[in-house]
């Protein structure tokens, strides 16, 4: 069954290599479990968003799990799904715009805004209307995007390891007690972390995240909650649907759905021809069953809303998986039945992931990884590279993905139009940045 349903002889591979470089891929990528529940119930201050931690892992699990069996079972690509790192802070942010805003209950409303997204992300690809979405934005923003998510999650990671503190007189500053505990072992899970990746050790993230936790147990400033147990809680079909009979609304939230739609598109096509060429998929530079990839993908996102977790995204850590021989979904199969697995684990993620310096280190350096992309915007073309900076920068000193990603994108039709080259930006760019510029005219909030 295995032969006639993955064409393992075709693609040249086995049971055992499949099998292995999905537990290889879940080793990899498994962080998430720690991280995303820590990262959707409490928004950037240390604030309750209203999202249980157990729900969030539960939904974490499910949605991980279908998505990447539908990777395997529609497209027959190695390629594993999980909510995505950037997507959840933006998912917080978002949190924080709507209450602010004053809407009740916003992380409901922004779990179905995910779940239009979502939607929208499936009209999309069957209507073949993504490539159009996707050449909207140039080259240089959506990396300036990548770099400026990157560099927020990593300030993120500073703060939830005691690195960087408020003190009187300033915003913010370096922490003088260097004997924080909170501090020490935010490095020692840095520098472990970061030796693993090194010496290219299987799930360093992983790694480098139990043993930040050994240590806080250890030291006393963690307790233990046990390793066995299902969540307690769930949020499946949570999402607030009110704001539709409420036209005034639409100027804030359609901004936020238009980032969660186009942060889904980028790194999904990001990912899946990063993987594609490693594992050598393509075909005359063309990738085969690329609809039934992306249909996975809309559809864990659409379905993960519903769970409870934000957008479910192709994961980058995938190409482990790869690297370590696998060539057919099968590898995606026994990555997301991991995930499955992982919920009979409940109290040791809630152990981990209770304690936020043990996660931070995770968050540096998935920043760190993410501000490569900087190589990749076009210094040379002002037109390029002012409204890719404002958008690198804007996220993190803005403290909102959103507001950073207004920046440049109302600053670059307007320096493209200066230069006398507004024919080389997409029609709909220019209603991107008339939407933004008028949201902040009439609802400045």
């Amino acid at each position: 069954m295995l032969e006639r349903v993955f064409r393992l002889k075709e693609n040249r591979t086995g049971i055992r290599t499949e099998v292995l470089a999905g537990v290889t891929t879940f080793m990899t990528m498994s962080y998430i479990l720690f991280v995303q529940p820590a990262v959707l119930s409490t928004d950037f201050a240390g604030n309750p968003t209203g999202l249980p931690h157990d729900a969030v892992l539960l939904a974490t699990c499910l949605a991980s799990c279908l998505a990447c069996l539908l990777m395997g079972f529609l497209a027959n690509y190695p390629i594993a799904q999980a909510p995505g790192m950037g997507e959840n802070f933006f998912f917080v942010s978002v949190v924080m715009g709507l209450t602010a805003a004053g809407f009740a209950d916003a992380w409901k409303v922004a779990l179905g805004l995910t779940f239009v997204a979502g939607v929208l992300f499936l009209l999309l690809t069957a209507g073949r209307a993504r490539v159009a979405l996707i050449d909207g934005i140039s080259p240089s923003l959506k990396n300036g995007i990548s770099v400026g998510i990157g560099i927020f999650i990593a300030f993120i990671g500073l703060r939830n390891g005691g690195v960087v503190v408020s003190a009187p007189g300033t915003l913010l500053r370096l922490n003088p007690n260097v004997t924080d505990p909170r501090v020490l072992i935010f490095l020692a899970g840095v520098l472990l972390t970061g030796t693993l990746m090194i010496y290219r050790v299987r799930g360093a993230f992983l790694w480098g995240i139990l043993a930040g936790a050994a240590i806080a147990l250890l030291t006393g400033q963690q307790a233990w909650s046990g390793v066995v147990g299902l969540p307690r809680g769930h949020a499946f079909f949570a999402f607030d649907f009110h704001w539709v009979l409420r036209p005034e609304t639409y100027m804030t939230l359609f901004p936020y759905l238009l980032v969660f739609l186009f942060m889904d598109v980028f790194d999904t096509t990001g990912t899946l021809i990063g993987v594609a060429e490693q594992g050598g998929f393509l075909k005359d530079n063309r990738l085969p069953r690329a609809q039934q990839a992306l249909y996975s993908d809309a559809l864990g996102t659409t379905v993960g809303a519903c769970l409870g977790t934000s957008t479910v995204t192709s994961y980058i850590e995938s190409s482990t998986g790869v690297a370590a021989g696998g060539r057919t979904g099968l590898v995606s199969v026994t990555t997301g039945l991991l995930f499955l697995g992982a919920l009979f684990f409940t109290p040791l993620v809630q152990t981990v992931g209770g304690y936020p310096a043990i996660t931070a280190p995770a968050l540096l350096l998935v920043g760190c990884m993410m501000a490569k992309n900087t190589k990749r915007i076009q210094w040379d073309d002002p037109t390029e590279a002012v409204p890719s900076f404002l958008i690198m920068i804007g996220i993190p000193l803005f403290y909102s993905i959103s507001d950073g990603l207004a920046a440049g994108f109302v600053t670059y039709p307007v320096l493209k139009l200066a230069s006398g080259r507004g024919r080389e930006v997409a029609p709909l760019l220019y209603v991107v940045a008339v939407l933004f510029a008028a949201r902040y005219v009439f609802f400045p909030v």
